[in-house]
């Protein structure tokens, strides 16, 4: 039986992701900073561990915990909408720890191991928004853009030693933790300069509708993150969603 370890399932791609391996029969190790066990079925192939990707204690703690890690889901992440001008240093460090440096910490925990064993594979979860420029998003898709080209690196130092690293690229899903997170941070955020008020109340009003079409379903993440895992000759990037897979084309 293989063990699959998915960051931050407390909701979203996460959860669903976490309820898919556990309904195929793997070892599912559902990490999220604060475990609710209401969250997931009860069952002997399921650990809950809290896991913050920002601390490294906690990682080192949730990975020991773990034991073998055949696959390692990259999911954890927070969202941010805003005007550059609007957004603090402070929230932008937070991004990166979180989205960016802290995919790399998971995956420098996880690798020894895999090396050891010349097998496993790596799935970051993205987002569509690095394919193509959008306002009120610079931070957030650099923070993804930047996991995008270590991820396109990655794959080629890990294919010698067995290991597959593929990127999933999730396009607008209303409801996830994308969402609660980003208005989290709002609502401590900084005032954006007057200037950019029209601009802003236009774009948001273009973002309520495309949320309206739902055009991303958890279900797409799920299948993309599924195939990552199980398909060996899938390609490095996987656009879930059919936003996203018309982004790509």
């Amino acid at each position: 039986m293989k063990t699959v370890l998915i960051t931050g399932c407390s909701s979203g791609f996460g959860l669903d992701s976490a309820r898919d391996f556990l309904g195929r029969g793997w070892s599912v190790v559902a990490t999220m900073r604060r475990p609710d066990p209401t969250l997931l079925p009860v069952s002997d192939r399921l650990r809950l561990l809290p896991l913050d990707v920002t601390a490294p204690d906690s990682i080192a703690a949730a990975v020991q915990v773990a034991g073998p890690i055949d696959v390692l889901v990259n999911n954890a992440g927070v969202g941010w909408l805003s005007v550059f001008e609007g957004t603090s240093d402070e929230t932008i460090r937070r991004l990166f720890e979180t989205n960016t440096f802290g995919t790399f910490a998971m995956i420098r925990a996880v690798l020894p191991q895999m090396r050891d064993r010349g097998a496993g594979v790596i799935v970051n979860v993205s987002s569509s928004v690095t394919m193509k420029p959008l306002p009120l998003l610079s931070v957030y898709t650099a923070s993804k853009a930047a996991v995008n080209a270590y991820t396109e690196c990655l794959a080629l130092e890990l294919a010698p030693l067995g290991i597959r690293t593929r990127l999933v690229l999730p396009g607008q899903a209303p409801g996830t933790q994308f969402g609660s997170n980003a208005r989290g941070l709002m609502a401590d955020a900084p005032a954006a300069p007057e200037a950019y008020k029209p601009f802003v109340a236009e774009v948001m009003g273009n973002f309520q509708k495309n949320a309206a079409q739902e055009p991303t379903r958890p279900g797409d993440v799920v299948q993309a993150i599924w195939r990552a895992v199980t398909d060996p000759d899938c390609p490095l990037h996987l656009p879930a969603g059919s936003d996203a897979e018309a982004l790509a084309a």
